[in-house]
């Protein structure tokens, strides 16, 4: 079961009240990956956002491991947004539980209730700033080393 309080640690959900998730809970999804499972591979189609809830995965662009992420954090916010292949590779590092909500869910909600898509997008659009500012610093630091 998707559990209110946790969803609402979640940057996406800043600001969106409890009844408001509640409303759109029905759209979202669960999902269990072991130990190596792939949720997004480099290349194909990804319609989701996944937030961790437990585990942690490595983010692998051509065959690097570049990041890790783990509970609390999100991924797949890119392709949901430009609907292109995914961008990396994403990879259980552990036993991993997710909580999904999909383009096509994003949609209902815009149809649905048009201030609380407004809120997340507005959020996601935050979140994604954040970390293009971040890989602005790192490159910057590349650069000067």
């Amino acid at each position: 079961m998707i559990d209110i309080n946790t969803l609402q640690k979640y940057s996406l959900f800043g600001g969106v009240t409890s009844e408001q998730i509640e409303n759109i809970k029905p759209l979202l999804s669960s999902a269990h990956f072991e130990a190596g499972e792939c949720p997004q591979i480099e290349g194909q189609p990804n319609d989701k956002i996944y937030f961790i809830l437990s585990g942690e995965v490595d983010i692998i662009k051509q065959g690097v491991v570049i990041a890790r992420l783990k509970e609390g954090e999100t991924f797949g916010e890119m392709e949901l947004l430009d609907i292109m292949p995914s961008i990396a590779t994403v990879r259980a590092a552990t036993p991993l539980e997710v909580v999904t909500i999909s383009n096509r869910a994003l949609y209902e909600i815009s149809k649905r209730d048009l201030k609380t898509f407004s809120l997340m997008i507005m959020n996601l659009a935050r979140d994604l700033s954040r970390r293009l500012r971040r890989m602005d610093e790192l490159a910057c630091r590349d650069e000067e080393q």
